[in-house]
């Protein structure tokens, strides 16, 4: 009897076995989906410090000695384009950290919003000395959250202009189909001129 047992012990462990075996094999010579290749450089070029996770209301963004409260932020969409606006509570200010990637290069601006310029957007506009030319404009989507004076969502318009070489920046804003355009001055800044305190979990 016991050995009746064992030997339906050894073909069950062989039917295990070779089941085993020709799942494996079945799998293998399924196709599998092509693996995306990634960004070597992805967390290099601050990515991961720049982003909206880390971004938004409560963040603290340390620029030249001063601390800035991040009060709210603006999602901006044109077609697939994407790119954020964080209002800071700090400074002199009505400034303005706006992040955006353009063909995988991060590229970050500084801004002070002037309403004092009564200046309507054009091809080309002389402010303080300086001369700006047209770089893009266009019309768009925007969401926002924490406190920003806009809309929740809505439409926008912006006119964006910069000096030649492309370090001094003018923008014009309009945040919704009959609202003013709200004119700012900004530059350029690097990853490295900032230390960003992220903002905490929703």
């Amino acid at each position: 009897m016991n050995l009746t047992w064992l030997i339906l012990a050894v073909i069950l462990v062989i039917i295990a076995v070779v089941f085993f075996y020709l799942s494996a094999q079945k799998k293998k010579s399924e196709p599998q989906p092509p693996r995306q290749r990634q960004d070597p450089l992805k967390f290099a070029d601050g990515s991961d410090t720049f982003n909206a996770r880390v971004l938004g209301p409560g963040a603290i963004i340390s620029r030249g000695g001063v601390d800035y409260v991040c009060r709210g932020a603006i999602q901006l969409r044109q077609g697939q384009y994407i790119w954020h606006e964080y209002l800071l509570d700090g400074g002199k200010g009505s400034e303005y950290l706006s992040v955006e990637y353009d063909e995988g290069q991060l590229n970050l601006g500084w801004w002070i919003s002037r309403p004092d310029l009564a200046t309507a957007p054009t091809h080309e506009i002389t402010v303080e000395g300086v001369r700006y030319r047209k770089t893009e404009s266009g019309v768009g989507s925007f969401v926002s959250e924490g406190t920003t004076g806009v809309a929740d969502q809505g439409e926008f318009e912006y006119w964006d202009l910069a000096e030649t070489g492309g370090e001094k920046l003018l923008s014009f804003e309009r945040f919704g189909s009959d609202g003013p355009f709200e004119v700012s001055l900004g530059w350029k800044v690097l990853p490295g001129e900032l230390i960003v305190y992220p903002a905490p979990e929703a």
